[in-house]
């Protein structure tokens, strides 16, 4: 296995998972813009870095959560209203209007916490269920590698998620076996950690059961390795943290 010191930059991404009466659950899921310079193109969930401001809140009001864990999951909520247009982990009145300024605030630069204090909106880093850490390694001389936190969140009542024509150009919702179906047959692309992911949502229906699915492994952070089996090199991955597929051939393998 690779055992490499390299440090990733600490990011954060959430499935948002929007339930169906007699159908299985959907997920929210954005196109990348391809002028981007990480995984250009490729569909993923929302999400994107930590910053500075994300840990000064998660100091304030992280609760009895760790720090990096508290920013982590602020980093989430935030990215989620900038790039679709959706508030989750929030408390307070939060209707369309609401939503709008926030995320036309974040998109003039101004900061989460000042704006949840000017709404009279708290944080609610409970409402995100923790569910994976990816950490790859840089094969192959990547130069932007993230030490990713991955959430479950449910999708909030009465809000629409919509494109932010910067970072991302297209969002549909689909459940997770479709969205593998859309980009097996060539109508998406979508990386290795996001492609394992899907794979072990796929086996369930509900944000309920994806929760319960969550609280049965660890978040272990994961670092890929390459490994030669029957000839052919594969992208490997441990085989304790429920994924139904741990190991890919190098050569079918999506990168960033």
């Amino acid at each position: 296995m690779t055992d490499l010191n390299d440090a990733g930059r600490p990011a954060a991404t959430v499935v948002i998972i929007r339930d169906r009466p007699d159908e299985a659950a959907e997920l929210l899921m954005v196109e990348r813009a391809s002028t981007m310079a990480f995984a250009a193109g490729a569909l993923v969930f929302p999400g994107g870095a930590v910053d500075p401001a994300d840990l000064a809140l998660a100091a304030r009001h992280g609760g009895d959560l760790p720090l990096d864990e508290a920013a982590a999951r602020i980093a989430a909520i935030r990215e989620t209203i900038e790039e679709a247009g959706i508030a989750i982990g929030l408390a307070g009145p939060i209707d369309a209007a609401a939503v709008l300024r926030l995320r036309d605030g974040l998109h003039d630069g101004d900061i989460l916490g000042d704006l949840l204090d000017r709404h009279g909106l708290t944080l609610a880093l409970d409402t995100l269920t923790p569910f994976a850490r990816w950490h790859p390694a840089p094969f192959d001389h990547a130069t932007r590698i993230f030490d990713t936190r991955f959430y479950l969140a449910r999708a909030p009542e009465g809000q629409v998620a919509s494109v932010d024509s910067r970072e991302n150009v297209r969002l549909f919702w689909r459940s997770a076996r479709d969205v593998l179906a859309l980009c097996d047959a060539g109508e998406g692309r979508i990386i290795y950690p996001t492609r394992r992911n899907l794979e072990r949502l796929a086996d369930h229906r509900r944000h309920a059961d994806m929760v319960a699915h969550a609280a049965c492994f660890p978040v272990e952070k994961i670092r890929p390795w390459q490994e030669d089996r029957d000839g052919e090199t594969h992208l490997c991955i441990p085989d304790h943290l429920g994924y139904p597929i741990t190991a890919e051939p190098m050569a079918r393998v999506q990168r960033a």
